[in-house]
């Protein structure tokens, strides 16, 4: 059961649409609760937005036992909420808990506490086109103690930020740059996880292509520095000219993205010959350049789809095509995000309303 604590409510809808940006924002409420070894989870409370207290030596800070995850409500034309495959998203967070060492959080609860706190917060779900309330799932080590062990105590919290979309020119190319120098993860290591500190080595590569001129980082495998991993925390994609879409398998090293798996049953049904598999990057340039390869795009929970224009690879562009958005990531980017906001009907019964009109 969920303890819900009395709240003082702030005037959300004054937030100009244009201002929302990515997680600069946060609702009045989180959810909470605390796990014991000796005592499994409890006081599940949905209060305040407030700062977190931790002991200096809570083991999250020394040994990195920290995970997250991410999904979004969406505002219906009709007012009311759509989450899309919450649960989904409630079992990555568990798979990441199972390869970092932590408790596992029942999955009825997880998805539970998104629903109520969503409900509660429904005003915070933004009404312009293509934005969204992003919900953001942590858990954290928080035993006081230096030993790198499994500790005996966690936290488990949930907020929420409305967000515009995350590239600030929303369904338009990006530009990314493919490091030799940096990888993300290794096969057998914590690739697949949602964890912070995948995202925090990536920081420097990043950086580093932001100073080029680009927005995202093409990752390649961590051996041979050639096999297409992901592109900046998005999975990615590849369409050819013969209607085939190519995506990189699930090697162990690479995120199992909710949005990848919805977008590859979406190109089935649009009848694309899809196929996971190991990519080599090296082809990859050859069959852009030949006109083989007609579309890249990236699919992830913060962006959707977003269409690669150019790769930049050892101080040489490779443009995709035109250099624009190509036809089949728009229709994807226009089915998927139609089931999201309810503008379209979801045979696939990925998407669960929450009714708030009175």
């Amino acid at each position: 059961m969920i303890t819900s604590l009395p709240v003082t409510e702030t005037p959300a809808d004054q937030i100009p649409a244009q201002d929302l940006g990515f997680g600069l924002h946060f609702a009045d409420r989180m959810f909470t609760q605390r796990y014991l070894r000796t005592r499994g989870w409890h006081e599940a409370t949905i209060g305040p937005y407030a700062p977190i207290t931790l002991d200096p030596a809570a083991q999250a800070l020394h040994n990195g036992q920290m995970i997250f995850d991410g999904t979004k409500a969406y505002r219906r034309p009709d007012g009311d909420i759509n989450l899309f495959r919450p649960e989904r998203n409630a079992q990555r967070f568990n798979r990441s808990a199972a390869r970092m060492g932590m408790p596992e959080v029942p999955e009825a609860l997880h998805v539970e506490a998104i629903r109520e706190l969503v409900r509660l917060e429904a005003r915070w779900v933004p009404h312009a086109p293509q934005t969204a309330l992003y919900i953001r799932p942590v858990m954290i080590a928080t035993e006081k103690a230096l030993s790198i062990r499994a500790p005996a105590e966690y936290l488990h919290y949930i907020i929420l930020s409305p967000v515009a979309p995350y590239f600030a020119g929303g369904f338009a190319p990006i530009a990314v740059h493919v490091p030799h120098a940096w990888v993300r993860a290794v096969r057998g290591g914590t690739g697949e996880a949602k964890t912070p500190g995948n995202y925090a080595g990536s920081i420097v590569a990043t950086e580093e292509a932001t100073a080029l001129g680009y927005q995202q980082v093409l990752w390649l495998d961590a051996l041979e520095r050639r096999y297409v991993d992901e592109v900046g925390a998005m999975n990615i994609a590849f369409v050819y000219a013969d209607q085939t879409l190519r995506t990189p398998e699930l090697s162990g090293a690479i995120l199992h993205g909710v949005t990848r798996e919805s977008v590859l049953v979406l190109a089935r049904d649009m009848g694309l010959d899809v196929r996971e598999e190991r990519i080599d990057f090296f082809a990859v340039c050859e069959d852009i350049a030949a006109g083989r390869i007609t579309e890249v795009f990236g699919m992830g929970t913060g962006a959707v789809i977003a269409p690669v224009g150019r790769l930049g690879y050892q101080g040489r562009d490779i443009v995709v095509g035109d250099g624009q958005p190509g036809p089949v990531a728009r229709a994807l980017h226009e089915t998927l995000t139609g089931i999201q906001f309810g503008l379209r009907p979801d045979p696939y019964g990925w998407t669960q309303t929450i009714r708030v009109r009175s």
